[in-house]
């Protein structure tokens, strides 16, 4: 660390300009070029309005109210199964999926007691088929856990948090091998079901008025080719749902790394936009704007090379879904049949995870949660015009709703990753940002509640095509 004694001011100049030009050659020669281009060398434009920006809801969930005892309990009993594989059998209590399904029917119904009866508890049973059945059907069970929402304009807007609790060891084919699967993905299954208590509790429910409904998910078939997600999906259509927003948490209970707790890791794809503006991206701007950047880590593509999760059949579906994963994965615990070879341990047991990094990701899901089911609908059609002119213009659709508050106009640069405030818009569904350049900026809109609890982004959905 430089320290400089008290100088005349000639001399301390003197002495500081080589510094300083020294020290701007380094800077300058080592950033990338694009950073090299001084933003003096573009046309000025406006500078953002101050508009009035309300603030997030209060009451955000304590990470001390995380019970981490209760989701290692649960992954014990469930990984006591000895395995889980959805082919393995629904009728042994002691042994198999049906043993695993009964430890998380079993948790949620004590959850479901606790919330006075707002809880409904539904197992959904289905055949289903694919390759990993050698393509014969077979039966599998889903677990859900559906908390109504209160507003009746919004109570059929449904937000989805789901973990899968089959498991698999090496031969996915064969469900007598031991598949103890703590991490993948009886952890995901614990983030649920912990949500589930965090949110349906009695003092968070007589607190904040969910306005949409919340649906937590334990699910079957995933390694079989996401048969349970499939049929989840299904599920929701038919119970005439539409979907707000599905978080799905599978491999979220490791964090060996040095220097844990680190981030959690937030996969969304960019569906076909060229802008990378999809729902599942947008989603997952939202997740982090509410948990911070300190908590979340933003991975813009769709899942890790090669492999997939539930989040992607809504994904593919063009639906707004990512997947929570752990920072750094250890594949030694992972999809392995438990064993010690050359010295090195195999398996996906209780003895590799981390509960205080499990607590961190299981609060942040129930607070992006929260806040998601406080606010008001998204708009929609939202547009941009004024191309071949001076101004931007934005107009989007919304219905009344005597708890929001207004729309804030985001923008962005093409390159950047998030999305700033541009405006606040109290009435109306339309915006002009004068003297500001249709081509220079990405923009949005989304619906802001008098809570302070902010809707999903819409991106403008203005087509770039030539106009011949």
């Amino acid at each position: 660390m430089f320290r400089f004694r008290r100088k005349p001011v000639r001399r301390t100049a003197a002495v500081l300009a080589p510094l300083v030009s020294l020290l701007g050659l380094i800077a300058f020669s080592s950033a990338p070029l694009v950073a090299q281009v001084s933003m003096r060398n573009d046309p000025a434009e406006p500078a953002p309005n101050k508009p009035k920006i309300l603030p997030r809801p209060s009451g955000a969930i304590p990470r001390s109210n995380v019970d981490e005892k209760s989701m290692r309990d649960l992954i014990e009993r469930v990984v006591a199964c000895g395995t889980r594989n959805s082919l393995s059998s629904w009728s042994d209590p002691k042994r198999g999926a049906g043993c695993g399904r009964d430890q998380v029917v079993a948790r949620i119904s004590e959850i479901a007691k606790a919330s006075a009866g707002k809880l409904q508890v539904v197992i959904d049973k289905f055949e289903t088929t694919s390759q990993r059945t050698s393509n014969n059907p077979v039966p599998m069970e889903n677990v859900y856990a559906i908390l109504p929402g209160s507003d009746p304009g919004m109570s059929k807007t449904v937000f989805i948090i789901s973990g899968h609790f089959d498991s698999r060891a090496s031969d996915v084919m064969d469900p007598n091998l031991d598949a103890p699967g703590a991490d993948d993905d009886a952890s995901g299954v614990a983030v649920s079901m912990e949500c589930a208590r965090l949110l349906s509790r009695p003092a968070a429910t007589e607190r904040d008025s969910f306005r949409a409904t919340l649906l937590f998910a334990a699910i079957s078939g995933e390694e079989q080719g996401l048969l349970g997600s499939a049929r989840m999906l299904e599920w929701v259509k038919q119970q005439g749902y539409t979907v707000g927003g599905m978080l799905d948490n599978d491999i979220v209970g490791s964090d060996s790394a040095t220097g844990a707790p680190h981030r959690v890791r937030l996969f969304s794809g960019s569906g076909n936009e060229d802008d990378s503006d999809s729902p599942s991206r947008e989603l997952a701007r939202a997740i982090e704007e509410i948990d911070g950047r300190q908590a979340i880590r933003l991975i813009f593509i769709v899942d890790r090379l090669g492999r997939g999760g539930d989040h992607y059949v809504f994904y593919k579906a063009g639906l707004p879904a990512v997947r929570f994963t752990e920072p750094l994965e250890d594949y030694r615990h992972q999809h392995q049949t438990p064993r010690t070879e050359n010295g090195v341990e195999y398996g996906d047991q209780m003895k590799y995870l981390n509960f205080t990094f499990m607590g961190n990701v299981a609060r942040d899901n129930a607070e992006a949660l929260r806040q998601l089911v406080l606010a008001p609908a998204p708009p929609k059609d939202v547009k941009l015009s004024g191309g071949i002119s001076p101004d931007a213009k934005l107009t989007w659709s919304s219905p009344d709703d005597p708890e929001r508050a207004g729309f804030e106009i985001l923008w962005r640069e093409t390159t950047d990753a998030r999305w700033s405030i541009y405006d606040f818009v109290a009435a109306g569904q339309d915006a002009v940002l004068k003297g500001v350049s249709t081509d220079n900026h990405f923009f949005a809109v989304r619906a802001v509640g008098k809570n302070g609890a902010r809707s999903v982004a819409v991106p403008t959905n203005t087509g770039r095509s030539l106009p011949f």
